[in-house]
């Protein structure tokens, strides 16, 4: 049994949103990641950050939920900026029941379990300092929906995944990081920024705690193993 993380997977079987359009490494992506989880088993669990579908609603992404229910092991999957199918997790979790999709769940307002192990995330927001007013109220909104999963972890070991990077070479999301230092959060996992934004990640450990950049093109689309 092990435990591995990818980010921003961008299926598009139901939708017309061809990738290439973002580089030449996007070609043929599906299929990249097919041969990434090839070393996935039926017994392991795979978080992804977000950003799972361009489809806009759970109509249009139903395609692309059957492609990542037809990949090896339990899948977590937590909300990204695009996810725009995202209604609420009870409603996700009703319509994976009615297309027999039973290897997905959500990470959203709760925490789950690996082992002895809290997973715990939300999607975050963009910590740009310059945001604009509703930007902040995102980020307060975020910011409590990550202390509801924490606090669902109880006393247990708490991995973090998000989907904003909660800090870049240039900002940081303060309240954030101080809330994961409070709660003993050692490890988290973030997606979000592709190809040339590749480049503002901070990939390292600030304050105690790793960040580890985990958006599929920037990990080879091959999910990335933490804990076995």
């Amino acid at each position: 049994m092990a435990l591995y993380v990818i980010g921003d997977l961008h299926l598009s079987f139901g939708t017309d949103k061809p990738m290439e359009v973002f580089g030449p490494h996007w070609e043929n992506h599906a299929e990249k990641l097919r041969a990434g989880f090839e070393t996935v088993r039926e017994e392991d669990t795979t978080v992804v950050c977000g950003d799972i579908s361009w489809g806009m609603n759970l109509a249009e992404a139903r395609e692309d939920f059957l492609f990542l229910h037809s990949l090896p092991g339990r899948k977590i999957i937590l909300k990204g900026n695009h996810d725009y199918w995202w209604t609420t997790a009870a409603n996700g979790m009703r319509f994976l029941a009615e297309n027999g999709i039973d290897s997905i769940v959500f990470l959203n307002n709760n925490c789950l379990f690996y082992g002895a192990v809290a997973l715990c995330g939300t999607r975050g927001w963009s910590c740009d300092p310059d945001g604009s007013e509703q930007d902040r109220k995102l980020l307060r909104r975020e910011l409590m929906r990550l202390e509801t999963s924490l606090k669902a972890a109880g006393e247990r070991e708490k991995l973090v995944f998000l989907h904003y990077p909660p800090k870049l070479l240039t900002c940081e999301w303060t309240e954030a990081i101080d809330l994961l230092c409070a709660y003993g959060v050692r490890n988290c996992w973030y997606g979000h920024l592709h190809g040339p934004g590749c480049a503002q990640a901070f990939e390292g450990e600030y304050r105690n705690v790793r960040f580890r950049l985990v958006s599929a093109d920037h990990v080879q689309f091959i999910p990335q193993k933490i804990l076995r």
